[in-house]
């Protein structure tokens, strides 16, 4: 991966893949979309020549590498908000449809509740943890349409979750880079951190099930 990834890079192709790969996760939550955008990251941020803060040269390429994270930034947030979107107008259209199937678990109708409260006091910190999840994107956007939230209630936070993944994401991958350079390894520890913080998001969101189920 990272080397079909270091041929695309620095060129629209990167952004192509990355992008379609975060708006289809919201469908198929397998894909490796998180992934991707760490690689993106490693890649770009491991090539050039090194480091030296008296040369122009380095100090050009670093301004490069940091427009080019932010692009990627922008891009992987973008993706994320449209798939989002897409997710949340077919379940609101299919409201029926996706409540049956929502119904018939536990957990995402555990899931649901949660989201429809938390955004209906005005916080929706649940759809950030979430984001970070496995799959809580897509419960979380299937979710809101099904349960007909307004786009006032559920675009802002879906804007922040997808920007608050999209900078972690990145921030690993080019500092795994920048420290490790382009290798699998710097690739697989800063993909390893990303799953941390889904484990830790899930357990976050998982968490008032948990203590109801205690009382």
């Amino acid at each position: 991966m990272l080397e079909s990834l270091g041929s695309l890079s620095g060129t629209p192709w990167v952004y192509v893949v990355v992008s379609l790969s975060i708006v289809l996760d919201v469908f198929v939550p397998i894909l490796p979309s998180g992934v991707l955008v760490i690689t993106a990251a490693t890649t770009a941020a491991g090539s050039g020549p090194a480091a030296d803060v008296a040369d122009v040269a380095s100090a050009v390429h670093t301004g490069n590498h940091l427009a080019e994270m932010a692009s990627l930034v922008l891009c992987a947030a973008a993706a994320s908000v449209l798939g989002d979107l897409v997710a949340y107008r077919l379940a609101w259209r299919g409201g029926d449809r996706f409540d049956r199937a929502i119904g018939r678990s536990r957990r995402l109708s555990a899931a649901q509740q949660r989201l429809g409260a938390a955004l209906t006091r005005g916080g929706g910190g649940i759809v950030v943890l979430a984001r970070f999840a496995p799959a809580g994107r897509s419960v979380v956007s299937l979710g809101a349409g099904v349960a007909h939230r307004t786009v006032r209630e559920f675009l802002p936070w879906s804007a922040l979750a997808g920007l608050a993944w999209a900078a972690y994401s990145v921030s690993l991958g080019y500092f795994g880079g920048h420290w490790l350079g382009t290798s699998w390894v710097s690739a697989a520890l800063s993909v390893l951190a990303l799953f941390v913080a889904g484990s830790v998001a899930a357990y976050l969101v998982r968490r008032p099930e948990r203590e109801t189920a205690a009382h």
